[in-house]
């Protein structure tokens, strides 16, 4: 069951939570669709390199990494969207694309749009391509201490 290391570590912290489950959706836009959430409110986790280094951008559904600006963000040499045969053996519990935006549990920084840090809650996938969690951003910011960031519209 993918969800459930997220779920057993949120449990572990008293954090609430709702699990979601929804009809098959392998999109941040279909999966808010699926599931009666706002785009804009929906979290798709984004895996990046940076100059070889594996990191999690954070983004609300509806909007695109902007790749150079991230690259000025971080002072990098070099920012690029990671190949899923590169991350995929860092999410042994997670669906392929599905990976909850704790990088915390998986070893990676992780970074977040402004965005999505003004919300009072954060919706994402929960290691299925069928389940999400809505979850406080408070608590998300607490367990996930995320690097909140700026892109220009």
């Amino acid at each position: 069951m993918p969800a459930q290391r997220l779920k057993d570590y949120l449990d572990s912290n008293n954090i609430k939570y709702i699990s979601i489950i929804h009809s098959p959706a392998y999109t941040a836009q279909g999966i808010a669709h699926s599931a009666h959430i706002s785009g804009k409110e929906m979290a798709k986790t984004v895996i990046v390199k940076s100059d070889g280094v594996m990191l999690m951008v954070v983004m609300p559904a509806n909007l695109k990494v902007n790749l150079e600006q991230f690259k000025e963000i971080l002072r990098a040499d070099e920012v690029e969207l990671a190949c899923e045969e590169e991350f995929k053996y860092k999410f042994p519990d997670c669906e392929l694309g599905a990976m909850p935006p704790f990088g915390n549990l998986y070893e990676m920084d992780v970074y977040i749009s402004d965005e999505l840090a003004k919300d009072k809650e954060i919706a994402f996938n929960a290691g299925s391509h069928t389940e999400l969690i809505r979850m406080g951003y408070k608590d998300f910011k607490k367990l996930v201490n995320p690097k909140v960031i700026t892109f220009d519209e």
